[in-house]
């Protein structure tokens, strides 16, 4: 494990200890989306400490080609519904889950005092 990595992780269980004090829930400030991400070495910053734009496109992302895949699969693929309707579709739902979680992030770490990754404690 280099340096960095090393470095990261440890911020990483600072910011989540500081997290849990505030008395966020777990699954609040450290989703399984963002859990699965550091347990392959992506080295994201907490929801709540992440900027707009970065909530907005990683969740909103992430949301809408699942999202889209599960409704063709279930859904849209039976009732014949072209492609291209079925992505804007994905496309519109994964924006506006995007822009609600990072809605919520932001306000949330307000509510909370909670600081920006960039202006957390560094070692």
């Amino acid at each position: 494990m280099d340096r960095e990595t090393t470095g990261f992780d440890a911020r990483l269980q600072q910011a989540l200890a500081l997290l849990d004090a505030k008395g966020l829930g777990k699954s609040t400030y450290a989703p399984p989306l963002f859990r699965l991400l550091w347990k392959l070495g992506v080295k994201v910053p907490p929801p709540h400490m992440a900027g707009f734009a970065f909530n907005g496109l990683l969740m909103g992302g992430f949301f809408g080609v699942f999202w889209g895949l599960l409704m063709w699969l279930i859904l849209w693929g039976r009732q014949d519904m072209p492609l291209a309707v079925a992505a804007i579709a994905a496309l519109l739902a994964g924006a506006l889950f995007g822009l609600a979680m990072a809605w919520y992030m932001r306000y949330s770490a307000r509510k909370h005092a909670i600081p920006r990754w960039r202006d957390f404690i560094r070692e």
